[in-house]
């Protein structure tokens, strides 16, 4: 699965203006609920929340992607956040997170939902893309670089 696929450059978040991880979910969330692809924001907020007190969605290397199953969504959707400075989003490597993917996915549906998380981390464990993102001047070039993968 690529990323051109799923993403759309009208929910992309660049600059995020959060300075949290709860607030930097929400405010991707937002994005998503105003496109109307969320059903109930405070369903599916409930649902990444919720998974995000399992297991922290923080990774390495910047990348953080929070993502739920829900009944608040009828297809696989993602929204793209960037936060230059980044925010602490408690990742493996104790590092900010300066890439954030919000994924959600039907509660009954299981493959778009795991190939889009490995299409994301793939990706971005590429060191020049990963440059390239935090030297992009804007959004329209972010959402060029991430169509890459």
């Amino acid at each position: 699965m690529k990323l051109s696929e799923i993403l759309t450059p009208d929910v992309i978040v660049a600059p995020l203006k959060s300075s949290n991880k709860k607030h930097a979910i929400n405010e991707l969330l937002d994005v998503l609920h105003e496109k109307e692809l969320v059903k109930s924001r405070e369903d599916a907020l409930k649902d990444i929340l919720t998974r995000e007190k399992h297991l922290s969605t923080g990774m390495e290397n910047g990348l953080a992607v929070p993502h739920a199953k829900s009944d608040s969504v009828d297809k696989l959707i993602i929204a793209f956040g960037f936060h230059r400075e980044g925010i602490e989003f408690e990742s493996l490597d104790g590092k900010p997170a300066h890439f954030i993917f919000l994924v959600m996915s039907p509660r009954d549906t299981s493959g778009p939902h795991i190939q889009a998380l490995a299409s994301i981390s793939r990706f971005l464990k590429n060191d020049d893309v990963r440059q390239r993102l935090l030297e992009a001047p804007n959004k329209d070039d972010i959402y060029d670089i991430l169509c890459e993968g």
